[in-house]
């Protein structure tokens, strides 16, 4: 065997080496963050250990209007997996659109000085990591899928849920649940989830992922991952991709 084949060959197997030592110690995080959660670990979780969610849905109307504004735009907004390219296993059409506000500290001033009701609603959530409007379109079906990490925790605040509510919904871990226009939902995306719109009208929620509450030794594990997270190539991917979109999405409405 030539010596440049038995690099590649030796490359290969310590590329798999790092990657299966990789999901063994995500697994095993998952394990110590359920095991430190100062909320529990569940699937649905009880609103009232998070106190911040009564203030965010007082102004849920107020970030209604601001969306219905965005919702002008829709047909140039980004699909998901445009942004995010880990999402093309789960949609590949341009169903699943998103409006970005935060994501591992890169915020996207112009959307939060258009949203300013949705700004202040996002400065209410302790600990948030990543936010944005979600938006399915009539009929789209997300498959069942799991998050990559238990650090973090998610909420929805239903904005635009159409009639009848019990044709859109979540299941999370086996558990069902539906969208009520200005209530809210807390959530664990590790657990097998999927979700769906099986109306004729767009769905969209507030989608914000939140530093998971915890014991202190837990919590100080979570603030290096988080860190180390946020400058990840994967990260850096989606901001790059999004500064990308605002390009051309402001070259398109200086046109207009």
């Amino acid at each position: 065997m030539s010596e440049p084949s038995t690099n590649a060959g030796l490359r290969v197997r310590a590329v798999d080496l790092a990657n299966r030592v990789g999901e063994k110690f995500v697994r095993w995080l998952d394990g110590f963050f359920g095991r430190n959660s100062l909320v529990g670990d569940h699937a649905f979780f009880d609103l009232a250990d998070f106190p911040w969610v009564a203030e965010v849905e007082r102004r849920a109307d107020a970030i209604r209007a601001e969306l219905d504004d965005v919702l002008d735009d829709l047909d140039h907004l980004p699909n998901f997996q445009d942004i995010s390219t880990d999402q093309y296993s789960l949609t590949q059409d341009d169903r699943w659109k998103t409006y970005f506000f935060a994501g591992y500290g890169f915020e996207v001033e112009e959307h939060l000085r258009r949203c300013p009701e949705t700004a202040a609603a996002l400065r209410a959530v302790p600990g948030m990591t990543t936010a944005m409007f979600s938006i399915l379109a009539p009929g789209k079906r997300i498959p069942p899928h799991v998050g990559p990490y238990k650090g973090v925790l998610r909420y929805h605040l239903a904005l635009r849920v159409p009639e009848p509510l019990d044709a859109s919904g979540i299941t999370v871990r086996g558990e069902t649940r539906h969208w009520t226009p200005g209530r809210s939902l807390v959530f664990d995306d590790v657990w097998e989830h999927e979700a769906w719109n099986g109306t004729d009208e767009v769905r969209v929620v507030l989608f914000v992922d939140f530093v998971r509450p915890m014991r202190t030794a837990a919590r100080w594990v979570n603030a290096v991952v988080l860190k180390a997270i946020a400058y990840s190539p994967f990260v850096q991917d989606g901001k790059a991709r999004h500064r990308d979109w605002e390009k051309r999405f402001e070259a398109l409405r200086n046109r207009n």
